[in-house]
């Protein structure tokens, strides 16, 4: 039977030809199966192909069986469709691992079991997008379970074999199931003792006899005993990295050990370690790879860095995060280490371009300054902002020019048009610079020459009978900082020929008067005491005060507290000091000779001592007026 699948497979392989004549005895021996054109090819081939796929979202970190594919199967692929950090594993149905098995990576290659050769690969991570794959031309001499090793959300793995058709019951029994059938993608309903595609995982249903068991043998003792004997465990929440498993405890008999009802045992005796620790090894060692990094330059080839670190998960917690420390690079594989750095360029680089020639020097002489225009362009032709371009590259658009020596000359402005007198001799005045690159003015002293004169005289002709204002010097400034007055004389001259007089200035009300006063101003005050006037005195005589308001103020007059204490002005003093001088009024007067104890006693606000007492009320009232007027308010 081995050979004959053995020539099955090989001729499916290349020998099409051979294969319809031997397929077709095979048929007429063992009786025709069911086919479905959507599952299987042809029946002239003699195989049915069974196509799965696995795909999970989420799973617990560890080993995860995917298919089981059945002895006799031939053209096996197992092809993992999103390159991932996850990894096949394979393993015989006897429990011996064959490829990264017991949480060892193998590298890939060729693996002899179960009758055929196993290819493994694993492609480059960098430079190609495919996953993990197996192939095996088969035939398998036992089933193969195929596991995905989940470290990465979102695996897919895509599997596909074939098996060959035949029956291997001698009985031509119609409803008897052979011990191979197609799998998954069949239109024949699962019968009791086929493989079948649940979802996305192949389960193997077994047929049950349909047999009664036997009743436990009845213990002649009226009062067996019955003790809690522990049944086993729930499946570890994780393949690696120590989980977690429930401890399942049943009742039994205690001689038979039959298992009974919970109810039988001590309540109080059940055992209360319901979890306990499983698969406390670590996870294998596994690339971290970063993310890539900015390309080092904007335009042009550059480069781009990650990081990729060595990892192992040492512990898997019950909320699903992981614990993960460092690794020696060796236990991940160096060769299969992902590289860490890799070429870029984003786009081509922008030049620059010159557009114009040298403009003329600034200046005549000397040393100046020229100019020219440099853009950056892009490699269509477009002007782009010069930070597109490499600006270490940028050629200069200023240079220095030598125009040679300049000579240090006298300039003078024209002649004022104007005498300065309307009649008689006066004066026309030019302005006098020194200037070198006609363009510096220098220091009347740095010329070479001699200065040229900048007053001349001029003649208006004579003065006759004329009638002028003469003015004096400006006066000194009233204030030595801030604002402040001067003022100077104005006298109406009586000019006959040279002959001047002085006259009223009435006389000259027909001419425009000069000003006499201006304002000036020395210099800023700066910081400085500011006061008001002071307020009118509180008392007419003996001694009252007045008061007003200082204040510190800069030039702006904003408020300041850069004043001088020691200069502070007082806001308050004392005033009207002299005596009060009573009125006597000749019928005012003291009908009592202690009216001084009337005043002491303040009884003067009563009409009737201010009657008697009326002379010491007055003068009471003089002195103290306040006090009076208070008692007149307090009654």
């Amino acid at each position: 039977m081995d050979r004959l699948l053995q020539q099955l497979c090989s001729l499916r392989q290349g020998r099409a030809l051979a294969l319809l004549h031997f397929t077709s005895l095979l048929y007429l021996a063992s009786g025709a199966l069911p086919w479905d054109k959507k599952a299987s090819p042809s029946p002239l081939e003699g195989f049915q192909v069974v196509k799965g796929n696995f795909s999970r979202i989420f799973l617990r970190v560890g080993y995860h069986k995917i298919a089981e594919i059945p002895a006799g199967a031939c053209n096996i692929s197992i092809q993992e469709t999103i390159k991932s950090r996850n990894y096949l594993a394979l393993q015989t149905q006897s429990g011996v691992s064959i490829i990264n098995g017991n949480w060892v990576i193998d590298r890939p290659g060729i693996f002899t079991a179960v009758g055929t050769q196993l290819m493994y690969q694993r492609p480059n991570e960098i430079r190609s997008r495919n996953g993990e794959s197996i192939t095996a031309p088969g035939p398998l001499t036992e089933d193969l379970h195929v596991y995905l090793i989940y470290q990465q959300p979102g695996p897919s793995v895509y599997y596909e074999y074939s098996l060959p058709l035949q029956n291997t019951h001698p009985t031509p029994e119609p409803d008897t199931p052979s011990d191979i059938l197609p799998l998954a993608k069949t239109v024949d309903p699962p019968h009791s003792g086929e493989e079948v595609n649940q979802g996305d995982d192949i389960i193997k249903e077994k047929p049950h006899p349909n047999q009664v068991p036997s009743e436990p043998s009845v213990n002649s003792d009226p009062q067996p005993t019955y003790t809690w004997t522990k049944n086993g465990h729930t499946e570890c929440s994780t393949t690696c990295g120590t989980g977690r498993r429930q401890v399942l405890w049943e009742c039994v008999q205690k001689d038979s050990q039959v298992t009974v009802s919970a109810d039988l045992c001590d309540p109080a005796l059940e055992p209360t370690d319901r979890e306990e620790d499983c698969n406390t090894q670590s996870c294998p060692a596994y690339w971290d790879v970063g993310e890539w990094s900015e390309c080092s330059r904007r335009c042009g080839p550059g480069t781009q860095h990650r990081q990729v670190i060595c990892r192992q998960v040492t512990h898997i917690h019950a909320n699903g995060t992981e614990t993960s420390v460092t690794m020696a690079p060796e236990l991940c594989g160096l060769s299969d280490r992902p590289v860490t750095k890799s070429t870029c360029q984003l786009k081509i680089c922008s030049q620059w371009e010159i557009r114009s020639e040298w403009s003329p020097c600034s200046v005549p002489c000397g040393v100046g300054q020229r100019s020219r225009e440099v853009v950056c362009v892009s490699n269509q032709g477009d002007v782009e902002e010069d930070e597109e371009c490499n600006m270490n590259l940028k050629p200069e658009t200023l240079q220095n020019c030598d125009m040679g020596a300049c000579a240090r000359s006298w300039f003078t402005s024209l002649w004022s048009q104007r005498c300065s007198a309307e009649c008689g001799q006066g004066n026309r005045t030019r302005t006098t610079v020194c200037l070198i690159d006609h363009v510096t003015d220098l220091p009347l002293d740095s010329c070479e020459g001699e200065r040229p004169p900048e007053v001349t005289s001029c003649d208006s002709g004579p003065c006759q009978d004329r009638l002028e204002w003469y003015t004096g010097p400006w006066g000194q400034c009233s204030a030595e900082c801030g604002n402040g007055t001067q003022t100077r004389s104005a006298a109406c001259i009586f000019n006959n020929n040279g002959r001047m007089e002085v006259v009223n200035q009435f006389k000259c009300s027909s001419l425009s008067q000069p000003i006499t006063t201006q304002p000036c101003r020395l210099k800023p005050c700066g910081i400085q005491w500011y006061v008001t006037e002071w307020s009118a005195c509180s008392r007419s005589c003996n001694g009252g005060y007045r008061v007003r308001e200082v204040r510190c103020l800069a030039d702006n007059i904003a408020p300041s507290d850069s004043c001088d204490p020691s200069l502070t002005p007082e806001s308050r003093e004392e005033c009207n000091k002299q005596p009060c001088l009573a009125e006597i009024n000749p019928s005012c007067s003291d009908q009592y000779h202690n009216c001084m104890v009337v005043v002491q006693a303040r009884l003067c606000i009563y009409p009737y001592y201010r009657s008697v007492c009326c002379a010491s009320c007055s003068r009471a009232q003089n002195t103290y007026p306040n006090a009076f007027q208070k008692n007149q308010i307090r009654r």
